[in-house]
């Protein structure tokens, strides 16, 4: 066939193959739409799935009536006007295509109405054909209705899922775009049922709330929140503790400007965060909001803007990973924690209570305190003399003020009382009772002082006889670009050739271990990507197993003093809620949870 224009029509139903995907999609569009004109309250309502029938309602700014055709008119946007725009995005659509798509395979009805208007005006479009717009008594606001979704479409049509199917995929949808805001109120209507209504949520309180409404009260009840933010960046959110972790990535959502993304570098940063306190195989669960400035990165690169880019992506990953590892890090007991493992065998006790006020505390991040301090860290060196045990309550012990000890002196894990079974250390506190795993604990304990003589310390193994590595050119370039980075972690390299690399000495902790396959993913990774952490990885693991085997085994007889010494260590000490493996070390048990247990008072 010769080269000729196609028509409209085609141009939009093109289009629309690349952003109406499914129902969902059209819910996307419609309610960023409206999020991007300043509504408050957003309703959607479906019929079968939204195959049938989809309407958005919302009482935002609305559309003049000279501007409805325009609306409707392919790349027309009230949102850019220039490529300086397009480059500082502040909006969540910008290319002006998703109306004139979603008409192209639908029968869609439009009405809008702008403040200080006298009515509102509507049209439909049928075809490709606009009518001319009538008088509607909508108030302030748009509401589009969809019809019929693909019915000019067969082969599109055949591939949607079940009705079920189609409305889960919206619910999803609908529920990501409710996180993403959390001053709009939001509804879901399905064949005319209200399935759910979020009303606007302003306070941490009732922020949390939603949360708990989306992603499940247990969620909502093991996290930690974080706020963080430098000159230009800035993260927020919510983490999962590491014991409330996922066999997959199923509550994970990452927030980038307001948009929901689902970006490898966010992730991998995350994943990066946790390696140090999650059990093998499984998931972290996080709700996380990333801002940058909007120059930084680019939201145009999938057609449903899913991904993105980065100006400056190795920043963005140490930003995000640097700061989730922050929150990870204050995971220590204190006096107002419940502990790490859960207590739904307890009357449900550690659930989310929406109304409990006192338990809120645990959902906020601690401030930052000092990772110094305690020398008895892992050591049975029986600091807290026995007069302590006994509750003399004399001078605080080391790293139980960073661990907001009472001002009684009584420090939030208590004092020892008795071990059970040589495994569990029994601690009186001050309103409960509170049981460590104490293997696990110590565990812990171990690896963290480790880590911390080796940050001082960057032993080295020289070798013999120097070790040659045949690698790419971009491999050896990045070992001389970052010889300065090899040398400080015990990596002594050298370029003999364009492809050649010779090493002289390695890590003493990777001495034992396949030292130059960790080299070379190292130079792998940094040619590829900028950055590595495969050697920290490597020398933790193996710390972590010298800390595993190292620490105290069950079964062995530990005085009063030895376990008020592991309490001790513990609350000075990061991490220490979870053991090297992610398993929890210690939980808290009130008075009241007792007497709840023992129907005491009933």
């Amino acid at each position: 066939m010769p080269i000729r224009i196609l028509p409209d029509e085609l141009i939009n139903q093109i289009a629309a193959g690349e952003v109406i995907e499914r129902p969902a999609s059209v819910v996307k569009e419609l309610v960023e739409n409206a999020l991007d004109a300043a509504a408050r309250r957003i309703e959607v309502e479906v019929e079968r799935g939204g195959t049938a029938g989809i309407v958005v309602r919302d009482d935002g700014i609305g559309i003049a009536p000279a501007e409805i055709p325009l609306a409707l008119s392919r790349h027309a946007t009230s949102k850019i006007g220039s490529l300086e725009d397009l480059e500082r995005l502040g909006t969540l659509g910008f290319r002006g295509e998703a109306l004139p798509s979603i008409a192209s395979v639908s029968r869609l009805t439009l009405a809008s109405r702008t403040a200080g208007a006298a009515h509102a005006a509507r049209v439909e479009v049928r075809e490709g054909a606009v009518s001319a717009p009538l008088p509607d008594p909508l108030p302030q606001g748009t509401r589009i209705e969809v019809r019929d979704l693909f019915f000019n479409v067969p082969a599109r049509r055949k591939f949607l899922r079940s009705e079920a199917t189609e409305y889960q995929h919206i619910a999803r949808m609908l529920e990501r775009l409710a996180l993403s805001r959390f001053d709009v109120a939001f509804t879901l209507v399905h064949n005319g049922r209200t399935v759910w209504s979020l009303p606007e949520a302003r306070s941490p309180a009732h922020q949390l709330e939603r949360v708990a409404r989306i992603c499940g009260e247990e969620f909502a009840g093991h996290v930690l929140q974080l706020d963080h933010h430098t000159e230009r960046h800035r993260l927020s959110g919510w983490i999962a503790l590491p014991t409330f972790s996922r066999s997959q990535a199923d509550l994970q959502f990452a927030y980038l400007n307001g948009r929901f993304v689902r970006d490898k570098l966010i992730g991998g940063a995350v994943r990066l965060a946790y390696q140090d306190v999650l059990f093998g195989g499984r998931f972290p669960a996080y709700l996380l909001y990333l801002e940058i400035p909007p120059e930084e990165v680019d939201v145009n690169a999938h057609p449903q803007k899913l991904e993105v880019r980065f100006r400056d992506s190795r920043r963005a990953h140490d930003f995000v990973m640097r700061t989730v590892e922050r929150a990870l890090a204050e995971t220590r007991p204190t006096a107002t924690s419940a502990g790490s493992a859960p207590l739904d065998w307890l009357a449900a006790s550690g659930r989310f209570a929406a109304d409990a006020a006192p338990r809120q505390a645990h959902f906020t991040l601690p401030p930052a305190r000092s990772a110094g301090g305690s020398g008895v860290a892992g050591a049975w060196s029986g600091a807290v003399a026995d007069g302590a045990a006994a509750h003399g309550a004399g001078e605080a012990t080391p790293g139980a003020a960073d661990a907001h000890a009472r001002s009684d002196g009584t420090p939030p894990l208590g004092f020892a009382i008795a071990q059970l079974h040589g495994i569990y250390i029994l601690a009186q506190a001050v309103n409960g009772l509170v049981l460590v795993d104490m293997h696990a604990a110590h565990e812990r304990v171990m690896y963290e002082r480790m880590k911390r003589v080796l940050a001082g310390d960057t032993a080295r193994q020289a070798l013999l006889v120097p070790h040659v590595l045949e690698v790419t050119a971009a491999q050896a370039d990045a070992a001389e670009r970052h010889a300065g980075e090899f040398d400080a972690l015990g990596f002594e390299l050298a370029r003999l050739a364009p492809t050649r690399v010779t090493v002289r000495a390695v890590p003493s902790l990777l001495a034992d271990d396949d030292a130059y396959g960790v080299l070379d993913e190292v130079l792998t990774d940094l040619a590829e990507h900028g950055r590595s952490r495969k050697v920290e990885e490597s020398i933790n693991q193996r710390l972590a197993t010298m800390a595993c085997h190292a620490a105290v085994r069950a079964h062995r007889h530990l005085s009063l003093a030895e376990m008020n010494d592991l309490l001790r260590a513990m609350e000075g000490t990061e991490r220490a809620d979870q053991c090297n493996h992610g398993r929890p070390t210690w939980v808290r048990v009130s008075l009241e949870d007792l007497d709840r247990l023992f129907l005491r008072g009933r």
